[in-house]
């Protein structure tokens, strides 16, 4: 398979992001892209020098096209429904996160990759980072258990509150942001959750009374690990501490330093993932009392930006379906952190801890 004919759906922020790797890629054609809005793709075409096809209607265009693979950057409701018709048709699938917006849909999902035997990776840019794979593979160092504490709270305005509202008729901060860390808790420990418990408020009067824009979980895992994560969306949002990401265990800890003193703009797609210098901290104590061993710091100056994680991302889908990689166990993973996150909802909503 020299090039793998490509369709994409969805030409916002990450659906462009996806575009433009495609569109560098040799490995890749771009045979159409989806939109309601023909300013969108005609706005991506003149900044890439392209003149990809721009369809209104999903199923015209995969009839037309006949694309090989179908990426998939629309709101979450819809990323079952569009999936599974892209595997009908006989297409591999790249699908943003979450797989879907609810626990049946994700399992519909990945039963109907079984079923087609295509491939589908889920969007969790983070696993293709090499400062967070750094981060992972420290943390392994910690001993058990360990406590994870990651944040990422966005003080939105302008286009990307409207982006964040429109979000939130499909799904919650915590759901959305959250699957993503909850992913990243699931690796560092290697261990089953037990319990979650959620809060979440209602911090806009811009939004539905039974929409919430703001959340936390904690997760309670078999090995006696536990975490949190917070996640807040709108232009009342603090940057204070808006970007936590740190974990710690009996043998020390290990953190990512971002920007500090409000450099950092929390509102940037770029803040996400940066990381800057990665910390680790030995808890060994000599007989003097002091600490035994110096921080070891880790530079990363050099990580790629989100258009470059993009990039790496879909270099890895492609070889999951050339190299016929079994992607069984990363879908088993993104289902997992899909039943974490909406639990945390669901405890948010009822005042319940949720039982695994």
């Amino acid at each position: 398979m020299e090039k793998i004919k490509v369709l994409v759906v969805g030409c916002g922020n990450m659906g462009a992001s996806h575009a433009r790797a495609y569109n560098k890629l040799d490995g890749f054609e771009i045979v159409g892209i989806v939109d309601a809005r023909k300013e969108a793709v005609d706005a991506f075409n003149e900044s890439v020098g392209g003149n990809y096809k721009h369809f209104f209607d999903y199923a015209a265009a995969l009839a037309e096209t006949k694309p090989d693979a179908v990426a998939i950057c629309t709101y979450p409701a819809t990323h079952e429904p569009l999936a599974i018709q892209a595997m009908e048709a006989g297409c591999h699938v790249f699908v943003e996160k979450p797989i879907a917006s609810t626990v049946e849909g994700a399992e519909r999902v990945i039963e109907a990759s079984k079923k087609y035997g295509k491939k589908v990776l889920v969007g969790y840019i983070l696993r293709h980072h090499p400062s967070w794979q750094k981060f992972i593979e420290l943390s392994h160092k910690l001993g058990k258990p360990l406590v994870m504490r990651m944040n990422l709270n966005q003080q939105s305005h302008g286009k990307t509150w409207e982006w964040h509202k429109n979000l939130l008729t499909s799904l919650t901060p915590v759901v959305d942001c959250g699957c993503h860390y909850v992913d990243v808790m699931c690796q560092m420990t290697g261990a089953k959750p037990v319990r979650v418990s959620g809060i979440s408020a209602r911090v806009s009067d811009e939004i539905p009374e039974n929409e919430r824009n703001y959340g936390q979980l904690q997760v309670v895992f078999d090995d006696g690990s536990v975490g949190w994560y917070e996640a807040g969306w709108g232009p009342m949002i603090s940057t204070n501490a808006f970007f936590v990401k740190d974990v710690f265990g009996p043998k020390g800890c290990v953190s990512i330093c971002a920007k500090s003193g409000g450099e950092a703009n929390s509102d940037d797609i770029n803040s996400h993932t940066k990381t800057n210098e990665l910390r680790f901290h030995s808890s060994e104590v000599a007989p003097s009392g002091e600490f035994a061993k110096p921080d070891e710091w880790f530079n990363t100056q050099d990580e790629p930006d989100h258009d470059g994680l993009c990039t790496r991302e879909q270099e890895f889908f492609r070889k999951a379906i050339v190299e016929d990689i079994d992607m069984s166990q990363h879908l088993q993973d993104a289902l997992n952190s899909l039943k974490i996150v909406l639990a945390a909802d669901e405890s948010a909503k009822t005042g319940k801890v949720i039982d695994f």
